[in-house]
């Protein structure tokens, strides 16, 4: 049995948090690069470079690339022939972003009460953490800061299996034109289909980890991925909502077994600034 010990699971969450913030992926950064050679309108072109300019600055000087650093959701994966010793995984990832939040000079918005006292708890802590029991012996952490502006913008709809796949497409589209330029386009729209209301839920948040632009392995959902896509912009929303072709640069679904009686969909957008960054221990 190998052991870790929780320093070592503080150390790379630190790092993590103000590397996701600061360092926009090459994957996304292409997708953004690619949309500001596809967008006819002027204004949208000037706003795309302005994005991609900011990305640029954010990875050289090491600052956020985006004032809103979210909240730190942290993806992990434990090996079952992993023991971590010293404490426990949860404190010691909320330790790791506390220093992150603090060490990098992220904007730490996490309030400890959501609807009464809603005072802020200084350090960003605590995140949201989704746990796996995975084979092997290695530990892998991702960390997914997701800003308010496009969370917000997220919904759930329990369909009818009748309403079937016109059902899926219509609500992703109507969820995606409501939002508008709130979640701060071009976005990447995550799209979860099955399991349960909780499971569809995770399914469109884990589904803005993939690589952007990456299809789907089925070649059906892959094709439906396509699909929406072109729909969304066609729908003339534009970056930053202020108009042109480029409001989204990728679909992501991610599927699930389901009850025989029901087909949930639920859509989690993210802005521009689709950041995440991972290591395995």
């Amino acid at each position: 049995m190998r052991e870790i010990d929780v320093s070592k699971i503080s150390d790379a969450v630190e790092h993590l948090c103000i590397q996701a913030a600061c360092n926009l992926g090459q994957d996304m950064e292409q997708l953004i690069k690619t949309g500001l050679e596809r967008e006819e309108s002027d204004f949208g072109k000037n706003i795309l470079q302005q994005i991609v300019d900011n990305v640029e600055l954010a990875r050289r000087e090491t600052v956020p690339m985006c004032q809103d650093t979210g909240v730190a959701v942290v993806f992990v994966e434990v090996g079952q022939d992993l023991h971590i010793v010293g404490g426990s995984l949860q404190a010691a990832i909320n330790e790791g972003v506390s220093r992150g939040y603090t060490k990098g000079y992220l904007r730490k918005s996490v309030v400890a009460d959501p609807l009464f006292q809603r005072n802020n708890t200084q350090d960003n802590t605590p995140a949201v953490i989704h746990q796996e029991i995975v084979p092997g012996d290695k530990l892998k952490i991702m960390i997914v800061p997701k800003g308010a502006g496009s969370e917000n913008m997220g919904a759930l709809k329990m369909l009818k299996p009748a309403e079937g796949l016109q059902g899926v497409k219509d609500f992703v589209l109507k969820t995606v034109i409501e939002a508008g330029g709130n979640p701060c386009p071009p976005i990447i729209v995550g799209v979860g289909i099955g399991g349960t209301m909780e499971k569809a839920t995770l399914l469109a948040k884990k589904a803005l980890t993939r690589k952007a632009g990456e299809p789907h392995p089925s070649e059906k959902y892959a094709q439906l991925e396509e699909e929406l896509l072109q729909e969304i912009n066609k729908s003339g929303i534009g970056p930053q909502g202020l108009g042109g072709r480029v409001t989204a640069l990728a679909v992501h679904i991610e599927d699930y077994p389901t009850h025989i009686a029901t087909l949930p969909v639920a859509i989690n957008l993210n802005c521009h600034a689709a950041r995440h960054a991972e290591v395995i221990l």
